[in-house]
């Protein structure tokens, strides 16, 4: 949109409107490159939307880490912080926006530090999980219905997570339900499975469970 220029409000709904310069190609393509794009996402976006794009943009190489390094440090003021945030923590390794997001959350809570798709073999056991914190010992799985759905799948997914338990790991399973409508149920998981016992005060109403 040329500057100074209003929109009418039937063609702003469901848009929001960001300002902001575009180059003489950008506006040719009606489009910004990629590394543009995604440090505009990284500014303005939620962080965990933010991770999930820069996350998929590295895993598909459109874009260099560090290049995007180099462009959040250009960023105004505002927006700089979180731009740099976003662009420090992208990983190619994270599988897909369900992962990004979960993730996004695990780096909220303090004492936690997951890293995605990191390869276990330990006593016979062979896999890589989701998130994993090596010196926690905690692996972080996000389950998604449609890849676990058949009697056959679910029989290995509770022969893997047992596996998992027989050698020391602790085990965290969350749904897509849960990690994009309900973060706050876990984030106290996570936070409280990393605490020490006496650090923990008591459970949080989000921990609440009835049958």
């Amino acid at each position: 949109m040329p500057r100074n220029r209003n929109v009418d409000a039937h063609r702003r709904r469901g848009v929001e409107l960001r300002w902001r310069p575009v180059s003489a190609d950008e506006l040719d393509h009606h489009l910004t490159v990629m590394d543009r794009t995604v440090i505009d996402c990284a500014r303005d976006l939620p962080f965990a939307d933010a991770l999930a794009v820069a996350d998929s943009a590295l895993r598909h190489r459109d874009v260099d880490h560090d290049e995007l390094l180099t462009l959040a440090e250009l960023v105004p003021t505002t927006g700089r912080r979180q731009a740099r945030r976003v662009v420090e923590h992208a990983d190619p390794r994270a599988a897909n926006p369900f992962e990004s997001v979960l993730r996004a959350i695990a780096l909220d809570v303090p004492g936690l530090d997951v890293q995605p798709q990191q390869l276990i073999q330990e006593r016979g056991f062979v896999g890589r999980p989701d998130l994993v914190d090596r010196v926690a010992r905690i692996v972080v799985e996000g389950d998604s219905f449609s890849h676990h759905g058949t009697r056959k799948a679910f029989r290995r997914d509770c022969e893997r997570y047992n596996a998992l338990t027989l050698r020391g790991w602790r085990v965290l399973r969350f749904t897509w339900e849960h990690v994009m409508f309900n973060p706050d149920y876990v984030h106290d998981v996570l936070l409280w499975t990393v605490q020490r016992p006496d650090e923990r005060a008591a459970l949080p109403p989000t921990l609440l469970w009835t049958p």
